[in-house]
């Protein structure tokens, strides 16, 4: 039995160990100048893994450049510049080339637009250059079911959008100098990324969405191309001779979560907390 003790303890260990070496071992340890890879993928909720994976390439000094891999219809607004600011100081240290997907659109075009350089595919759908705030009404419903919301404000407008009743005119004009507010907010950080005049980005600001080939035609993409060729191109900017080796990040290790999918996880299992978020999006699905 104390046999059987010992085997399990130094099991146990090893496997730590290798999840450990698993999570911060990127590649094998090469020598050569690098390309690093983050990708985008999705609606953008959250800033935070984005930005910390950013900083660590840019504080890498065998990373020579780094690609951003855009594939999102975008997402809320502050996550959205979060990244882009983030994006626009690195550019200034080492070249930053946006490659886009399929989508990369609103907020996934508000990320790109201060990278060094923007290559998309002649099918991406980007642009959408616009706000959306969407406030469902479930006041006739409730009334049908004959359930009745009462509420209780210290303020005139604390109860602004709320889902059970409609906006009234006041209210209308309130939400939308809002979206307006922000909605100027994009145009600038695109004309800014892309040094483009700010009247010129304003005429084509109107939510609508373009393809990769129209957007090069505007100046919102500089160059028609997939991920290699994005690679490629952060290689000649960076002077990199040769081909460039391409190397991604991986998560932080989390013991918590090491454990929880291990075959110990039952032991260490902690209750989870539901988070709720309200959020405004820019999404671009005109």
């Amino acid at each position: 039995m104390k046999k059987v003790c010992i085997v399990f303890s130094v099991l146990f260990v090893v496997l730590i160990i290798a999840g450990i070496i698993a999570a911060f071992v990127e590649k094998p340890l090469s020598i050569g100048e690098k390309v690093g890879l983050i990708k985008v993928e999705g609606v953008i909720m959250e800033s935070e893994k984005i930005i910390e994976q950013l900083e660590n390439y840019r504080e890498n000094k065998s990373i020579k450049a780094i690609i951003l891999r855009v594939n999102s219809p975008g997402g809320a607004v502050s996550p959205s510049q979060e990244i882009y600011e983030e994006v626009k100081r690195i550019a200034k240290v080492k070249p930053v080339v946006v490659s886009m997907g399929s989508l990369a659109a609103s907020g996934g075009y508000y990320i790109s637009a201060a990278a060094t350089k923007i290559v998309a595919t002649p099918g991406t759908i980007t642009g959408s250059i616009g706000v959306i705030m969407e406030i469902v009404n479930v006041g006739g419903l409730m009334e049908k079911i004959g359930v009745k919301s009462e509420v209780i404000t210290s303020g005139k407008y604390k109860d602004l959008a709320s889902v059970f009743r409609g906006i009234g005119e006041e209210q209308r004009k309130i939400l939308q100098m809002n979206m307006d507010d922000i909605h100027e907010q994009f145009i600038e950080a695109v004309a800014l990324g892309r040094k483009i005049p700010v009247e010129r980005i304003r005429e084509i600001a109107d939510g609508r969405i373009f393809t990769g080939r129209q957007a090069q035609k505007l100046s919102l993409v500089d160059k028609l191309g997939g991920l290699q060729d994005a690679i490629n191109e952060a290689a000649k900017i960076a002077n990199i001779e040769g081909k460039p080796q391409v190397v991604t990040p991986k998560d932080n290790f989390n013991f918590d979560e090491f454990l929880s999918k291990s075959m110990f996880g039952t032991l260490f299992q902690k209750p989870g907390a539901l988070n709720m978020h309200y959020m405004l999006l820019p999404y671009g699905n005109n």
